[in-house]
């Protein structure tokens, strides 16, 4: 109901965004929501397989593989052709794809189901996420106006990350940790693939200016992708992008978890109160792309890199105070459960801003290929950052798993200094 009443907000305020674009934004608004819940809903299912087919942490955590992975592969093999299939055709094919598979999984609840799932739902991502990009540069009309709706288009998706916890909760029985009948969670998100599929289809989109560039050949254009990877600005990025996501999946991905196994948090409420993380990023994005309209991009990313690990360094030790307690509610949550999620303020507007700059100086027919790489490497960061959470949960525990996250952000910082040295010559 909610993202109707956004919707209605949107169009009775056609100040907030281009006239001229106005429904085809409102559709990647949408896109980005339903790909938010699904593709996220990985941390609930690394929970949830746990409890209902009794797979170690590290077998858990190959289901960010399957997405990731997918992610990447499909990327790099269709990215740079999506310019003659078209954006919204390929959107289109993905939606549909995302209906199908939600249709299916509830009728055969298995872990081996769960990995088709997330590998359907990662080719579908890539598709989506490669058209949006590249479609932004046909809405927009400068680098201000790209990095602000890039902030807002980025929030949005945390929105949709945020209501996936509390779709994913709703269907999670507490008394009978073992029950499959969460599966059922899937035939409401088939119903809302298929009113994005729906809306999409109803959205105009111009696309004639981006096919009048397209090469001849699949081969040559994969070449170009190769060739732009290969450019000094481009592989700074590349390694921002990667550490970025990387940070980001390793603590979205094992939050619930760390919510059960650490601060001992019911099943339910421990995906619930990770929805804290996605309000918090959806909060910082939001705000960015407002402060980003005024402030240059690289001394906001400095703070707030700085401000994540001083709050990690503050909050983690709070989880050595938790305690176990019958029936524990928001109100009886331990403060460690609210205090580390808002993480997500100060890392929020890193991923968006860094897409935005390198997609600005770079030229339009570049920014498909260079969307390509943006979601390839991503995925490789998120399946990475994934991976090693879950082993280090496994062997380590989950408290001095997340500590470890200070490394990468004390990396990124040291790349945004160099990338912002290359974007700026």
């Amino acid at each position: 109901m909610w993202v109707t009443n956004f919707v209605i907000y949107i169009q009775l305020n056609p100040r907030l965004m281009n006239v001229k674009h106005l429904g085809i934004k409102i559709s990647l608004f949408l896109n980005y929501f339903v790909l938010a819940i699904l593709l996220n809903s990985v941390g609930t299912v690394i929970l949830q397989v746990q409890n209902n087919f009794g797979v170690s942490e590290s077998s858990a955590s190959m289901l960010e593989a399957f997405k990731d992975l997918s992610v990447a592969v499909a990327s790099f093999l269709v990215a740079s052709y999506i310019v003659r299939i078209g954006y919204k055709r390929t959107m289109l094919i993905a939606l549909a794809a995302l209906s199908g598979i939600c249709l299916i999984i509830p009728n055969v609840p298995s872990f081996l189901m769960t990995k088709l799932l997330f590998m359907v739902v990662g080719i579908s991502f890539a598709l989506v996420k490669v058209s949006v990009f590249a479609t932004i540069g046909l809405v927009t009309k400068d680098q201000k106006e790209h990095v602000s709706f890039m902030n807002f288009l980025e929030s949005f998706f945390m929105i949709g990350i945020l209501s996936g916890y509390f779709v994913f909760s709703y269907f999670i029985d507490d008394d009978d940790p073992a029950s499959t009948s969460w599966f059922r969670v899937y035939y409401l998100l088939a119903f809302i693939s298929a009113l994005a599929f729906i809306n999409l289809l109803f959205s105009k989109l111009d696309e004639s200016e981006i096919q009048q560039e397209a090469s001849k050949s699949m081969f040559a254009d994969m070449l170009d992708m190769i060739r732009l990877a290969g450019k000094p600005m481009v592989i700074v990025f590349i390694f921002c992008a990667f550490l970025y996501v990387l940070i980001e999946q390793g603590i979205m991905s094992w939050l619930p978890t760390f919510n059960n196994r650490i601060l001992n948090l019911p099943s339910s409420l421990s995906v619930e109160m990770a929805s804290i993380l996605a309000l918090s990023t959806a909060i910082g994005r939001f705000g960015a792309g407002v402060i980003l309209k005024k402030v240059k991009w690289y001394p906001v990313l400095t703070v707030c890199l700085l401000a994540g690990m001083i709050l990690i360094l503050l909050a983690l030790p709070l989880a050595n105070r938790a305690s176990s307690t019958e029936n524990m509610t928001w109100l009886t949550a331990p403060i460690a459960a609210y205090v580390f999620p808002l993480i997500g303020l100060f890392l929020a507007p890193i991923y968006p801003a860094i897409n935005s700059v390198i997609l600005s100086a770079l030229p339009l027919k570049q920014h498909g290929p260079m969307s390509g790489l943006i979601v390839i490497f991503s995925a490789l960061g998120g399946t990475t950052g994934s991976i090693i959470t879950g082993n280090l949960f496994e062997y380590m525990g989950g408290q001095k798993a997340f500590y470890f996250t200070l490394i990468p952000i004390a990396i990124l910082m040291v790349l945004l200094f160099v990338f912002n040295r290359r974007v700026s010559t």
